[in-house]
Order: structure tokens, then C-alpha cells, then sequence
């Protein structure tokens, strides 16, 4: 018998409990570097090392962490459901946990570009990229990373997953980031969809939604075993 398709969306707040800082909250990565300086095309031209430097110690970290019990929890339900996560993180810590179908819609941190042709992605299996490290073509290699004011080129292959989902998962983002935070919507209205975070949302308006009002961990502990139980 098929599984049912459980497509989650995850955000900062997936990977904050592993140590990631996050952007937008209090204490946030935003509050110490200005968006136009380090995440944007205009910052490449402008400042590389800046910019360099800025994702090498992203990179850096991410290396440091492990994954969460959320993360694990997400792993888990592939032995019950065909999962397919979307993330807007750019870490890797949903595939080290286990999950194999993961879609980043902005970049991943662990791999790097050509600055001329977009194919020509690698990974990078150490923390730190340098002016001087370039593709098999001879152009300096950018992090691949959705800098703001770029294209999100999966979010085409995002829309059509969450339009056929039996189950929408939403795990720790304020559904602010446009235009993933537009996900949600694409859902058909009959599909039971949860939302895990701390924070409070006017959502009133969409059909079949719970919201869960608890951290990623401790709400992913409090959902598994439902969805487990909504097989049955």
C-alpha cells in the first residue's frame, strides 16, 4: 500500500534548538549584520570577503551542531509516512538526521556555485571557501545560497508537493519569508495541516489547521505520536 504523502516546512525555529542563531528574532543575525552588507548580489560585488567571511563562520557552525530531537522525530515518520521536507533553512541538519527527500528552497550553506554558471554546483566538505577557489571553468565559486532579491528556483517544485500533501506539517517559521511563507495556501483546504511555534498567528481563516504554540522539540514530541495514530 502507498504511504501517505506528509510534506513538512520547516524554518529557523527547526534548527534554533540545535544552536543555529536565527534572523529574525531578538538577538538575531540581522541585528548584528545588515542584510544589504552580507546576503544580497549587490553585497558580493561590493565586499566578497565580507561576504566570504559571513557564511564561513555560518558554515562553521553548522559543522559544530548536531541535529535535534525534532529533526530526528521528522526522520522517524519516513517509517510510516512518504515524507518530503521543504525547508527554508540552509543547514544540512534534516538530511544528518536521516530525512531523505529534503527541497532547501534557499540554498544550502555546505554547497558552492560557480559565480558564472549556476550548474556548476559542488560540495564543500570544509568550512571555510576562499577568494581564489573557483569551478571547473575558472570563475571565483560563490556560497549557493537564495540571496535576497534572487530567484527561489524550487519554489515551483515546492508549490506542487504542497498541493498534493495528505498531511502539511508547518515547524517552526513566522510565515513572514515570502514567497515560501505562501506554502501553507497551496494546500488543498480539505487536508489536515499543523503548525509547531511558540509564536501567535491570526490564521483563523484556513481550514483544517491546528496550531501546536510549543518550540520545534517539544512540539514535534507532542505531534509524532498522532500522526502515527491517524494511520490506524
Amino acid at each position: 500500500m502507498n504511504k501517505k504523502k506528509l510534506v513538512v516546512f520547516s524554518g529557523a525555529g527547526m534548527s534554533a534548538e540545535s544552536g543555529i542563531s536565527t534572523f529574525r528574532d531578538s538577538g538575531g543575525l540581522w541585528e548584528k549584520y545588515k542584510i544589504k552588507e552580507v546576503a544580497t548580489y549587490d553585497a558580493w560585488l561590493k565586499n566578497s570577503d565580507l561576504v566570504l567571511d559571513f557564511y564561513n563562520q555560518r558554515r562553521k557552525q553548522i559543522m559544530e551542531v548536531q541535529p535535534n530531537l525534532a529533526h530526528e522525530l521528522v526522520a522517524r515518520l519516513q517509517d510510516y509516512y512518504d515524507v518530503q521536507v521543504i525547508t527554508q533553512n540552509i543547514d544540512n541538519l534534516h538530511e544528518r538526521a536521516g530525512s531523505k527527500k529534503v527541497l532547501h528552497l534557499h540554498g544550502e550553506i555546505m554547497k558552492v556555485r560557480s559565480t558564472q554558471d549556476d550548474s556548476l554546483v559542488y560540495e564543500l566538505d570544509v568550512w571555510e571557501l576562499k577568494k581564489g577557489d573557483k569551478c571547473e571553468k575558472g570563475f571565483q565559486l560563490r556560497p549557493h545560497i537564495v540571496w535576497f532579491g534572487e530567484m527561489v528556483p524550487e519554489m515551483g517544485n515546492a508549490s506542487l508537493l504542497s498541493q498534493h500533501a495528505d498531511v502539511f506539517v508547518t515547524i517552526g517559521t513566522s510565515l513572514n519569508v515570502y514567497p515560501a511563507a505562501n506554502l501553507i495556501h497551496e494546500v488543498p483546504s480539505h487536508i489536515p495541516k499543523y503548525l509547531i511555534d511558540p509564536g501567535d498567528f491570526k490564521l483563523d481563516y484556513i481550514d483544517n489547521l491546528s496550531i501546536i504554540k510549543a518550540t520545534a522539540v517539544k512540539g514535534m514530541q507532542l505531534l509524532f505520536d498522532k500522526l502515527i495514530s491517524e494511520l490506524q
